[in-house]
């Protein structure tokens, strides 16, 4: 009974997890489709079920990732309240601000967010290895606040596939980009 019930939550993670990346997809296409009657209840529940199973790598990344589908509650809620599908936009925005919040904030403690996660492989990390990771959450911090403001201006302009399109694909792109440029980078150093 209890493999069975590791299962559905499973699975039900790995939709949630589908449908947040989708989100934009989602929307752009959701509000020209059923308009924010059908859309709204649709993504409540994704965020209720991401809230409800959400659970990361640290105690930390799940504090935030509840924090995170909770914006997406109450953004959604606010929407279907007041019939105002602009505000679903502002998603994304919400995300980046949290996401700063926390790399930022972990750069005050005594271990970034990126030393906490490279200690759960390596957890013997070295001077050089702490100083590397403090250096790559502060270029997340950057990409962060960068990429939130474009994520703002995306709705401002109110273009929704503009926004789709940006928060959708190229965002992804970009967040794939710093990813790739620093497990180079972080291989490179390894092999000196």
């Amino acid at each position: 009974m209890s493999e069975a019930r590791n299962r559905v939550a499973t699975i039900i993670r790995w939709v949630t997890i589908v449908a947040i990346v989708a989100y934009p997809v989602a929307v752009w296409s959701g509000l020209k489709t059923w308009g924010i009657g059908i859309l709204a209840p649709l993504l409540g529940l994704v965020f209720i079920l991401r809230l409800l199973t959400f659970r990361g790598k640290l105690s930390q990344l799940t504090f935030f990732g509840k924090a995170i589908a909770a914006a997406g509650i109450v953004l959604v809620a606010i929407s279907a309240l007041l019939r105002e599908t602009s505000l679903l936009l502002y998603y994304p925005v919400a995300v980046n601000t949290l996401l700063f919040i926390l790399f930022f904030s972990s750069l005050r403690a005594r271990q970034s967010v990126v030393e906490r996660l490279a200690r759960l492989s390596e957890p013997d990390l070295s001077p050089a290895g702490v100083i590397y990771t403090r250096r790559v959450t502060q270029v997340w911090c950057l990409f962060f606040v960068c990429n939130g403001f474009l994520a703002l201006y995306t709705c401002l302009k109110g273009d929704v596939a503009l926004w789709a399109l940006y928060n959708g694909g190229i965002s992804y792109l970009l967040i794939g980009l710093l990813m790739g440029i620093e497990w180079i980078v972080r291989k490179r150093l390894q092999r000196l």
